[in-house]
């Protein structure tokens, strides 16, 4: 990680779980963090838990990732204040609800894949050409879900997870396009799917949460932020493709 030391690092979705996490992490390496959240103040109240030394190193910045004009923004405020984006946390995601094959509002089915599919292109778009332009090593890493491998099968006395692993399986794919391109264009950026089991974090309904905390095992954001540091911090000439965490016992 030593080579990481007040280069920048972007994580989405910072605001509580996982990204989180990450940002305690990476700031905790020695890196200069911006987390991106809509919900700006969270990521402001995580700041004010670390020491002065650190809190010099932590940015919050509100953008919805899903909204293109508005990821374009925040690194353009990057590129302005902090120079470039070395390496990439695309975190954000979201969770609809229901059956797919009874669901009367679109609207959460299109935001799930506006934030879990649309908002990673937008940020990791971003990123890839501060990293691309100054022909400099960068790492993005794209948080996936073991449901992007194998759609869960959670049985009748849970919901259905609606189109949530098909935006997963999408960022698999992704991560195959992405390291094709990114090779391409002769560049030094690798890229990295990080396919968690179940983790205790608040993006998983209200109706599920209950079930799973009292009768399944899961990994805690920190275990998952841990495999992100492992990630990055492998030699320039190895690309690690995907990592896939479980919690042990898990039955999925």
């Amino acid at each position: 990680m030593e080579r990481w030391r007040n280069k920048v690092a972007v994580i989405s979705g910072a605001s509580s779980g996982i990204g989180a996490a990450c940002a305690r992490a990476l700031v905790g390496a020695g890196m200069v963090v911006v987390g991106l959240a809509r919900r700006q103040d969270r990521v402001e109240q995580l700041r004010q838990e670390l020491s002065a030394e650190k809190q010099s190193r932590v940015h919050a910045i509100r953008c919805d990732v899903s909204r293109n004009e508005q990821v374009a923004k925040a690194f353009e405020w990057i590129k302005m204040n902090l120079g470039a984006v070395d390496v990439l946390i695309s975190n954000a995601g979201t969770m609809a609800t229901g059956e797919l094959s009874g669901q009367d509002d679109a609207g959460a089915m299109l935001s799930t894949m506006e934030t879990n599919v649309m908002g990673g292109v937008y940020c990791i778009r971003e990123a890839f050409q501060s990293m691309r332009e100054r022909e400099a090593e960068g790492h993005v890493v794209i948080m996936n879900s073991v449901a992007g491998q194998q759609v869960p099968n959670l049985g009748p006395q849970l919901p259905s997870l609606n189109i949530y692993p098909a935006s997963k399986f999408a960022l698999t794919a992704m991560n195959e396009i992405y390291r094709q391109e990114f090779q391409r264009h002769k560049t030094l950026v690798k890229v990295t799917t990080i396919s968690p089991g179940i983790v205790d974090t608040d993006i998983l309904p209200q109706q599920i949460q209950g079930i799973i905390k009292q009768h399944m095992p899961m990994l805690k954001c920190a275990d998952v932020a841990d495999a992100v540091l492992w990630a990055i911090g492998t030699p320039p000439n190895v690309q690690v493709h995907n990592v896939t965490i479980k919690p042990q016992g898990e039955k999925f």
